[in-house]
């Protein structure tokens, strides 16, 4: 992943995990807690892509297993978000342009749904079995319903800024730039010229061709005589 990446990554992921620890899971909302932490991961897949999308949720899974109070064992909702963040970023439009809101929706009620169940099925590899106390059914309708309601207010401004990021002009300068040097060199390494502002390599060729036709003119009219 690129620095602009990570830094802003990491930002998003810290400030939505303090909000859902410090003030999301204190409402005591009936079912499941409203998971910011997975619309940030939503938001940074739709624009990284699959790849960056896996990577960005194995980090913010792993940062909610270690931060307090977490009750389970660490990697588990690491390995939850690293899935999802992986499934979401397959959903990235090619132009990186979303036509519509209805995608993003559809991937955040599949995504929260998904989550559900995935942290419900590694917990019963582990032997916890909190899910089935507390009722499967009410934390997916839940669950679908407070991140679908919060993701307007969440995905599109991670989106924006994930893009504004990735459009850094300095860093689009400095490839350009780049990239002529390269292209300058390739010229100059292909053609035995010395490319940038030295023309006296041009004129030489020219005076030596100017050479070569007069010689050519001569033999010709000496064969005529």
């Amino acid at each position: 992943m690129r620095v602009n990446r990570i830094l802003l990554s990491s930002a998003l992921v810290v400030v939505a995990l303090v909000v859902q620890v410090s003030v999301l899971a204190r409402l005591h909302l009936p079912g499941a807690v409203p998971d910011l932490l997975l619309l940030t991961v939503l938001g940074l897949a739709l624009v990284y892509g699959h790849v960056g999308g896996a990577l960005v949720g194995f980090g913010a899974g792993l940062l909610a297993d270690l931060a307090p109070p977490a009750d389970h064992a660490a990697g588990r909702y690491a390995l939850v978000l690293c899935v999802i963040g992986y499934l979401a970023g397959l959903a990235k439009p090619e132009n990186g342009r979303l036509k519509s809101a209805t995608g993003p929706m559809v991937v955040v009620v599949a995504a929260a749904i998904g989550t559900t169940l995935l942290y419900a099925g590694v917990g019963a590899l582990v032997g916890d079995t909190a899910a089935r106390h507390v009722g499967l059914p009410s934390l997916l309708f839940t669950a679908a319903l407070y991140d679908l309601l919060l993701a307007p207010f969440v995905v599109p401004g991670i989106m924006a800024l994930a893009r504004r990021a990735e459009n850094d002009p300095l860093a689009e300068t400095g490839s350009a730039a780049k990239s002529a040097d390269i292209s300058s060199g390739w010229l100059s390494s292909g053609t035995g010229l010395k490319i940038g502002g030295q023309r006296g390599g041009l004129g030489s060729l020219k005076t030596r061709a100017r050479t070569r036709t007069a010689r050519v003119g001569r033999i010709k009219g000496v064969k005529r005589l």
